[in-house]
């Protein structure tokens, strides 16, 4: 009997790497309280390739320009993979929201608190597809739901000292930063927006 060569001895051990950064992908969720969130575009994108791939790759009898395909494209699913796991290790909030469809959307968000209320970031686009500015939309946040409004800022000193607040308290923020992948300060681009509690009825 042959023995297996160096190269597809490698396959499988990225094989594996790659099946265990993709299970990463939908375990992580489970560390936070409350409603599982399952992964959505690129975070799914990267769960669901790194199984593929891996599985791929450790097929004994998968064709040989079928590993090869599979190790072509490993690096990108492993991106997608391993930054939607780390992304979630800290903590992660869900707003549910309309998008500009009229479709509902869950928003998964860091968020950070401060002595004036709880805030989340993200880009003004986004915010102003999915109408967060005054909307009354559900928070989930350790476990508990509640009903926020969002209120939505726009100057820059308060923009930036939120987002320094998020790379403060997120080491995945600081590590991606680090390699240029998270911008250390906010862009022209982000917003800000407070959380307030809805008005009682």
């Amino acid at each position: 009997m042959s023995q297996p060569n160096s190269s597809s001895k490698l396959q499988t051990v990225i094989g594996w790497g790659l099946l265990a950064v993709g299970c990463a992908v939908f375990a992580v969720r489970l560390v936070h309280d409350g409603a599982y969130a399952v992964p959505r575009g690129g975070n799914l994108f990267g769960g669901v390739g790194a199984l593929l791939l891996g599985g791929v790759l450790v097929w004994a009898a998968a064709p040989r320009w079928l590993g090869w395909l599979a190790l072509a494209a490993s690096p990108v699913v492993l991106f997608f993979g391993l930054y939607a796991t780390m992304a979630e290790l800290e903590e992660v909030v869900s707003l549910y929201a309309i998008d500009s469809a009229g479709q509902p959307s869950e928003l998964r968000l860091w968020i950070v608190d401060r002595e004036d209320g709880e805030w989340v970031g993200m880009p003004r686009a986004k915010a102003v597809e999915h109408s967060l500015d005054g909307a009354q939309l559900e928070l989930l946040r350790n476990g508990k739901t509640r009903c926020v409004v969002p209120v939505l800022h726009e100057d820059r000193p308060t923009v930036g000292a939120i987002h320094a607040l998020k790379v403060e308290k997120y080491a995945v923020a600081r590590g991606a930063a680090a390699i240029g992948l998270y911008p250390r300060e906010a862009t022209d681009a982000a917003v800000s927006l407070r959380l307030d509690s809805c008005p009682s009825a």
